[in-house]
């Protein structure tokens, strides 16, 4: 009896072996007409065969054919078994193998030929190099990938041989039931390998694999009608296992390599269905180290498509579960949009995970899971879009009330997170530093976590219309804005209202972890060490103008962004009215915290006082559009203009910007004109103006005390740099209408230009002299010695000095009377003006400071200038005619 078996295999010369095992009277002989056979196809066949003649002992096949294991064959494991005797499936050795085509070249004398470096010079290169390397270890893989499915070929061919005799060992129907399709998906990519082989050794820029992959991805239906029969398929086998001993001594006798244990088709079987995902992460790859005008990408992006929606659709038929996971219409459900919210609840914040399906919006938490165990969601409620609603003024009553934590406990926690960023930088360096910046890390996670929870503030109302109300908190009105829309979008679809049964909201929970997007809080721990720090300093944006608005509306720009993980708002320009094509051109100067991201959101301001919300931080100005833009550090710290265009729903927003950090932006220039106010030291002014207290510091905060004290934000909102610049000069010039001037500009332009004159002033208000003694005096614990520490050195201060300051300090508690309204309170004035006041001059600073970082500068001694300030804050009224009565009983020298 002669049996010919035809197989395909990556490693021959021909395409084809024959391979002739002829039954004689001593036992089976095997003959290969071609050399190059490999030993692994011969040592699994000779175990098959010696199975099937039922005495292994009758083989003398090294004596009949010499073979090269080539590191296939190996010693048989144990079958995979976890610790408590649960099955597992079998490791296989995913490592890259050597075959000839893959390993390193050698040189002419014999020694390895190292791979080529990453490139130096530019990112396309780079990015080549890696594309290179990706494609490399992937076709390694696909090496192996191989083998597996011609592991499972091998036994299929004699046992098919077998199943014509007398005594089968199992029947055809039974092996093309546990070996469908496996022919067609070897033959898929063999084909795939032999033509991605060759562009990989003959590697340069003009390449394209991309057609590769498309094929590749084009053939996937092949694999649908394999997973379509994969639970029969395993069903079978198990079967046939436990009911014919030559069929499990079969499934007992495959191995891949001398370090892997042995593995039944059982296990072989599930490759396919992991290799899918396996070549979309591939995809992915490829695409990030794949230029976008490169011929690749458009091919690469369709084969990634088509594998993203061929996973989908496996994921929802594989597990029979989930076939009942679909919307009441019979579609499949999607996740549209998924974030981190804070939730209002028993009136407490609560950090929650939201997910938008196509048909319903679900609130859940992170389960608390024990070490080494996967992580999982709760769900805390959900409610169908068809009965979701939005907040109407009415209802405003019956949600949750928002308690807002007071503004200098958020100010302090970013002032302590700060410090930590640097004591971590600092440990980096120092050497057996490690241990500790854990630590520090840790306590840093816990304390940009409790921030993210308690520094957001606009609300986001939700009702399900049987009368729940649900209240999230935002920290951006973008945000809110996105959330809305995307619910609303969804909305317009023809909806009906579901009820999800126990079993079914816990398939859909338990998908939440595999679909999620965002997979981290926004903190510094979740955090690459290789990701931009942000940028510290000033950002000078220019709103210049919009076009694209179909009518004519009044309009105005908000410029956000982000601080510690969440975004704030920072500028707003007037508000230009009845016009489709406002012209801004209005220039802010807005500081920034690691910073990384630039928002504009463009509105329709709403005059119609009926329409206000019960909530003060309810904005119910209309959002006509918003887009966001990244801060790339070597684009904006030029010194000239960077000029961008930001596409909005139709509209375009034209701006400009540039960086300046923060050591030059808080310089103290003496100014060379002696003439004016800015950079003149405060007795030069007074003493010419023959006043007490500086004329524009007076007029100044008249102005504010008259119609600024009610605005929100006021000192803390920036002002247009344009504005600031034209009543500068003003004053500087002492022009004779600066009271026209003052009574037409915008309050923020006003509030920005005393800001600015304290800043530039050559000498701190407190003094460069009395700067030490302050940052001493504020760190005393007993309070009567801090009390007469701060008071001697308030008297020690020069007359004009003493003067203005106590002139300030009476006006900002003036302001702060008014925080329920304009939402600045001590803490909040002491942060915007503590620096501005204490911060000492250049030469001063550069004795005392040594600063390591750009975020140094606001972390350590700001704190102190912020407490100094917030002291005399909230101190008693203090008088100059008291303060100089109890003069002398106190030396003056400090």
């Amino acid at each position: 009896m002669t049996f010919y078996i035809h197989g395909v295999t990556q490693w021959s010369a021909s395409p084809t072996h024959h391979i002739v095992l002829e039954n004689l009277s001593s036992g089976f002989y095997l003959y290969n007409p071609s050399t190059q056979g490999r030993g692994r196809i011969n040592a699994v066949l000779r175990k098959c065969w010696a199975v099937l003649s039922d005495d292994e002992n009758k083989c003398q096949w090294s004596d009949y054919f010499n073979y090269n294991t080539d590191g296939y064959e190996g010693d048989g494991g144990e079958d995979g078994k976890s610790q408590d005797g649960s099955e597992t499936l079998p490791f296989i050795d995913e490592s890259p193998t050597m075959s000839p085509q893959l390993c390193a070249p050698q040189g002419p004398d014999g020694e390895t030929v190292l791979p080529t470096p990453l490139l130096a010079g530019g990112d396309i290169e780079k990015g080549l190099e890696m594309k290179r390397l990706v494609l490399s270890g992937f076709l390694a893989s696909e090496e192996i990938y191989i083998n597996q499915l011609e592991a499972l070929l091998l036994p299929m061919r004699p046992l098919k041989a077998t199943a014509t005799t007398s005594q089968p060992v199992l029947t055809i129907q039974q092996v093309e039931t546990i070996f469908y399709k496996i022919q067609d998906i070897f033959q898929i990519h063999k084909e795939f390998y032999d033509a991605l082989l060759p562009s990989i050794q003959q590697w340069d820029e003009k390449v394209t694999v991309g057609h590769l992959f498309q094929k590749l991805a084009s053939q996937l239906g092949v694999y649908k009608a394999f997973v379509d029969n994969y639970k029969v398929a395993l069903e079978t086998a198990e079967k046939c296992s436990q009911a014919n001993s030559q069929f499990q001594k079969i499934s007992e006798v495959i191995t891949l390599t001398q370090s892997s244990p042995l593995l039944s088709p059982t296990a072989l079987l599930y490759k396919p269905i992991d290799r899918v995902t396996r070549s979309t992460l591939v995809l992915h790859d490829l695409l990030k180290h794949t230029p976008k005008d490169h011929p690749d990408f458009p091919l690469l992006q369709d084969a990634l498509r088509i594998s993203q929606n061929f996973l989908s659709s496996i994921n929802e038929e594989i597990d029979p579960r989930r076939t009942a996971v679909t919307t009441p219409k019979g579609e499949a459900r999607q996740l549209v949009k998924d974030g981190f919210l804070v939730e209002v609840s028993e009136s407490s914040r609560k950090l929650r995970h939201v997910f938008l399906f196509t048909d319903l919006l679900l609130c859940a938490k992170m389960k608390k899971t024990a070490v080494g165990r996967h992580q999982q969601y709760e769900c805390k409620w959900y409610i169908p879009l068809a009965d979701l609603t939005f907040q109407t003024l009415d209802d405003s009553d019956a949600c949750p009330s928002i308690q807002v934590l007071p503004e200098h406990e958020i100010e302090e926690m970013k002032i302590k997170i700060s410090v930590l960023k640097n004591e971590i930088q600092k440990e980096k360096k120092a050497p057996k530093g490690q241990s500790r910046v854990e630590r520090l890390r840790k306590k840093m996670n816990e304390q940009e976590s409790w921030l993210l929870l308690h520094s957001p503030t606009i609300p986001f109302r939700i009702n399900n219309k049987h009368g729940k109300c649900y209240l999230f908190l935002l920290s951006s009105d973008y945000e809110r804005s996105e959330w809305r829309e995307s619910i609303q979008k969804l909305q317009k679809k023809d909806l009906q209202s579901c009820m999800l049964s126990s079993v079914e909201l816990q398939v859909l929970t338990s998908s939440c972890f595999k679909l999620r997007t965002v997979h981290n809080i926004p903190v510094t721990g979740n955090k690459d060490d290789e990701e931009t720090p942000g940028l510290y300093g000033f950002l000078h944006v220019i709103v210049h103008s919009a076009k694209g608005f179909k009518q004519s509306a009044n309009l105005y720009c908000t410029l956000e962004v982000d601080s510690f993980g969440y975004f704030v708002s920072k500028a707003k320009t007037r508000v230009f009215r009845d016009t489709t094509e406002p012209q801004w051109n209005e220039e802010f100067e807005i500081e920034l915290e690691g910073s990384q991201y630039l928002r504009i959101l463009c509105y329709e301001k709403c005059y119609d006082k009926s329409m206000l919300n019960k909530d003060d931080n309810e904005i119910v100005d209309k959002i006509m559009g918003k887009g966001q833009v990244q801060l790339d550090p070597q684009t904006v710290q030029s010194k000239n203009w960077h000029m961008d265009v930001i596409e909005m729903n139709g509209i375009k927003v034209e701006f400009s910007m540039k960086f300046t950090s923060r050591d030059l932006s808080l310089k103290r220039t003496p100014s060379k004109k002696q003439s004016g106010v800015f950079g003149v030291k405060i007795n030069v002014v007074t003493k010419r103006e023959r006043s007490k207290v500086p004329y524009i510091v007076r007029q100044c905060i008249e102005e504010v005390e008259k119609r600024g004290i009610d605005e929100v934000g006021i000192y803390r909102i920036s002002g247009v740099a344009t504005d600031i610049q034209a009543l500068k000069s003003a004053f500087d010039t002492n022009t004779k209408d600066i009271l026209v001037m003052l009574s037409d500009m915008d309050i923020n332009a006003i509030a920005g230009t005393l800001k600015l004159y304290f800043r530039e002033l050559p000498e701190p208000l407190l003094t460069d002299r009395l700067y030490p003694a302050f940052m001493e005096g504020i760190a005393l614990s007993d309070p009567a010695a801090k009390e007469n520490c701060m008071m001697h050195l308030l008297r020690s201060l020069p007359e004009p000095n003493i003067m203005t300051f106590l002139t300030l300090l009476e006006h900002l508690k003036r302001v702060a009377e008014k925080e329920p309204i304009n939402k600045m309170s001590l803490h909040n004035l002491a942060t915007v003006f503590g620096p501005t006041l204490l911060r000492p001059s250049e030469s001063e600073s550069a004795k005392g400071q040594h600063i390591t970082s750009a975020s140094d500068i606001w972390s350590h001694d700001v704190m102190a200038q912020v407490q100094v300030l917030l002291y005399y804050l909230q101190h008693p009224p203090i008088s100059y005619a008291e303060l100089k009565r109890n003069t002398l009983y106190f030396s003056t020298d400090v």
